[in-house]
């Protein structure tokens, strides 16, 4: 009898160095559905900073990446992970509008000029108001575009040339390209490419980046640096919430350690990328188009009824939008100075 109780005991303690030695046993597998294709520098941002986790948590948590919108499409993403379709997603604000209605403060034509800027915006503007519209979910990390141009067929270098142009937008863009004469074609991005080059719209607002990401500049030939009334796009990572609350708390805290490093690496990515798509353009012999000082001022002024609309929205539902305004301003002045 005692040897089968030396035997079970070595048993014992060779399932003990096995869980110790092999991540395999116990290892907590996430899925993240991201709707950019697998290429895209935000995926491969993304893939890193599941790589890192994985890493970092001696691969006791390993994250499955599903690009490319073939988990959950973007516009659905969000609510993929609250019903636990994934465990994680990256997503757009903006496709599901009048969902988180302060945070469409960061989509207003604030002037936007780096998306590092915009993206130490969204995040401390997160951290201040704290708003109950993400309840439903662990709340990564934020971030946010460069600054959204348009991109054209024809060239535009007044706001005539705008008049009654078809530009695709989303969300609260299609805000701005109305304001300033043009007829918004509202779409996901990953349909963008097809409408432009089928004539649906004749252009497009969206970040520089886009026209290489996702190869816009093939199917436009003219940029318009309209920098005064640039708008952002808020982009959020989340978790479902069950399943962040199931996590050991040594897991959690390595997690928020890396939200934190990724939010300075994807702000400096999107100003990187948005120099990409430049380069891509300028070398396809596409026209980069700077406004005037007085032109860029009359585009300027067009666009702000839209904060003021967007101010009286908030006070109607009982949400501090003024305060949100002015301090996304005062913070956006703050890195743009």
């Amino acid at each position: 009898m005692g040897r089968y109780k030396m035997v079970a005991f070595a048993l014992c303690l060779l399932v003990v160095f096995l869980f110790s030695v092999s991540p395999a046993f116990g290892q907590i597998k996430l899925s993240y559905s991201i709707f950019f294709p697998a290429p895209h520098r935000n995926t491969v941002l993304a893939t890193e900073w599941a790589k890192e986790i994985e890493k970092r948590t001696g691969g006791k948590v390993v994250i499955t990446m599903f690009p490319g919108g073939t988990l959950t499409k973007g516009e659905v993403a969000y609510d993929g992970v609250v019903k636990g379709i994934s465990d994680l997603a990256m997503t757009v604000l903006g496709y599901t509008r009048g969902k988180f209605p302060l945070t469409e403060v960061i989509d207003l034509p604030l002037g936007y000029k780096s998306g590092y800027a915009a993206t130490k915006v969204i995040n401390e503007y997160f951290t201040k108001f704290r708003p109950k519209e993400f309840d439903e979910v662990k709340v990564m990390y934020f971030h946010a575009h460069g600054p959204g141009i348009f991109h054209t067929k024809k060239p535009v270098s007044k706001l005539e040339d705008l008049k009654g142009m078809k530009i695709r937008s989303h969300g609260l863009s299609a805000k701005v390209v109305a304001a300033l004469g043009g007829v918004p074609v509202a779409m996901p991005m990953p349909e963008t490419y097809d409408a432009l080059s089928r004539g649906v719209a004749e252009g497009v607002v969206a970040p520089v980046e886009a026209l290489k990401g996702w190869k816009l500049g093939e199917v436009v030939s003219n940029t318009t640096q309209n920098f005064g009334s640039a708008y952002s796009t808020a982009f959020i990572v989340v978790m479902n919430k069950e399943k962040w609350a199931a996590l050991p708390p040594d897991v959690q805290k390595v997690i928020e350690t890396v939200n934190v490093e990724w939010i300075e690496k994807t702000g400096k990515s999107w100003d990187e990328i948005d120099k990409e798509g430049y380069d891509f353009v300028k070398a396809r012999g596409n026209k980069v188009i700077s406004l005037s000082q007085d032109e860029d001022w009359k585009w300027t002024k067009l666009v702000k009824p839209i904060f003021d609309d967007y101010i009286k929205d908030m006070r109607g539902k009982g949400l501090p939008g003024e305060e949100a305004f002015k301090f996304c301003l005062e913070q956006l002045y703050k890195y743009q100075k």
